[in-house]
């Protein structure tokens, strides 16, 4: 059988974590990752990098311990990659903590604290701490090209070529790139992070509903302690993220200004997202508030139902993964897994059960996240084939799409007809609770932090 040939376009930290799944699942296929600029430029660059092992809906939940299972094991696997664990502080109301308690893992260990441990953040009347564990932070950037370095040059990485047209053909789907090139492959993966409107690509996933939201965060010029917690703002939908590296905090809140153009969001900070981002920051850490600020600005994919979409499109051969809802980082590994099961991939084999850590109550055994990452261990020099799924989470990351009918928004292929090369596997076997396919407005509550601004 000729092997497949999948192109995946748009390279952010979703996009290459596409990659490294295909290629984990068919390691003959014939696989090209595509982006306008250079890999990992857009959102990916410009992403806290925070995960939070929380999730407001099941397939969030199952997304994110998929993910974490998957960083947890590629951090043992190659422990230079650019990715630290981290402390976790909530502070919420006091009537929040069976909120807390449904929408965080087992494994982040929540429990009562009488105080943040950042002496510059004070509590609200009526407001309390909830201690955990669990928080991951990368420099996305550069983990989305230390992984795909490994893959070179068995994945085709084509970087500053921009796709002009998506054309659905007899024989495959042809790309053409704007150096007049063009490219026909089996399958296309679309990944385009907050470029939903390219003309290439506008008509095809504009029945999915996605819009685009710019995302602020604040830099904050006061040196944070080495061992610093990130604190979140249940309430307010917003966080604290220590970097000690960079000498400064970094302050994420929200930011409800939709249907922004990512090619001219990044002008820099506006006097209203400063005074919005202040004004939030004062009800709980007045004397940052004080310091000198900074900050980034761009903005992310963002679902109807705030879940991310892994969907096929009107053309069955072209799959949407994406709309993150700014979860792009912690969630990348799990849109890759559901992916790879959207297109029938088989599954990578899996290594033998393992315990899990000590404060992770309620599941033994090793997820596919964690078998695919441990494969990387092993195919991480340059040169080799590394094995992956998708991990990330933002500023309305999810709502509950497998607890309740989907609203498909125009012709979505389910995971079983996508029917991939011949090499069916079971849908939806790498996350597992979750249907891989996910284009319309599902019933629940938003998943809101920005854990990957």
């Amino acid at each position: 059988m000729k092997a497949p040939s999948i192109a995946v376009v748009g390279a952010g930290v979703v996009g290459c974590a596409v990659a490294r799944e295909l290629r984990a699942r068919v390691p003959e296929a014939a696989v090209s990752l595509i982006d306008q600029d250079v890999l990992a430029t857009g959102a990916s660059r410009r992403s806290a990098g925070l995960h939070f092992p929380r999730g407001a809906t099941p397939r969030v939940r199952s997304m994110t311990r998929h993910s974490q299972d998957f960083y947890d094991a590629l951090r043992t696997a190659r422990p230079s990659l650019p990715i630290r664990p981290l402390g976790l502080e909530v502070v919420a109301s006091e009537t929040s903590e069976s909120e807390l308690r449904e929408i965080y893992l087992d494994r982040a260990g929540l429990t009562r604290a009488d105080r943040v441990s950042e002496p510059s953040v004070r509590l609200p009347k009526k407001a309390r701490v909830w201690r955990g564990e669990g928080c991951l932070h990368a420099d996305v950037s550069s983990l989305a090209q230390a992984l795909v370095h490994g893959l070179r040059p068995s994945v085709t990485v084509r970087e500053g070529q921009r796709v002009t047209a998506v054309e659905p053909l007899r024989e495959g789907v042809t790309l053409r790139l704007g150096s007049g090139e063009t490219l026909t492959a089996d399958r296309v993966v679309l990944a385009p992070g907050p470029w939903l409107s390219a003309p290439a690509w506008a008509d095809l996933v504009a029945p999915l509903g996605a819009r685009v939201k710019k995302v602020v965060a604040l830099h904050i010029m006061r040196p944070p302690d080495d061992a610093g917690r990130a604190v979140v703002f249940h309430d307010e939908d917003a966080f604290l993220l220590p970097l000690p590296d960079r000498g400064q905090w970094l302050f994420s809140f929200t930011r409800n200004d939709w249907d922004v153009n990512p090619d001219t969001v990044s002008d820099g900070l506006g006097a209203d997202d400063v005074r919005e981002g202040l004004e939030v920051l004062r009800r709980y850490a007045p004397g940052l508030a004080e310091e000198p600020i900074a900050g980034r600005v761009f903005c992310d994919a963002y679902s109807p139902s705030r879940e991310p979409l892994v969907a096929a499109l009107a053309d069955p051969r072209i799959v949407f993964a994406g709309a993150a809802n700014g979860s792009g980082f912690r969630l990348a590994p799990a849109i890759a897994t559901e992916t790879a099961d959207l297109l029938g991939l088989p599954t990578p084999p899996q290594p033998p059960p393992r315990p899990e850590r000590a404060g992770t109550p309620g599941t033994t055994g090793t997820t596919g996240a964690a078998a695919s990452a441990a494969s990387v261990g092993t195919a991480a020099s340059a040169g080799t084939a590394e094995a992956a799924p998708p991990a990330g989470s933002g500023a309305s990351a999810g709502s509950g799409a497998s607890a309740g009918p989907v609203a498909n928004a125009g012709p979505v292929a389910s995971a079983g007809s996508a029917g991939a090369f011949g090499v069916g596997a079971p849908a939806g076997s790498g996350v597992g609770a979750a249907p891989v396919v996910s284009a319309g407005v599902v019933g629940g509550r938003v998943d809101r932090l920005r854990s990957s601004q």
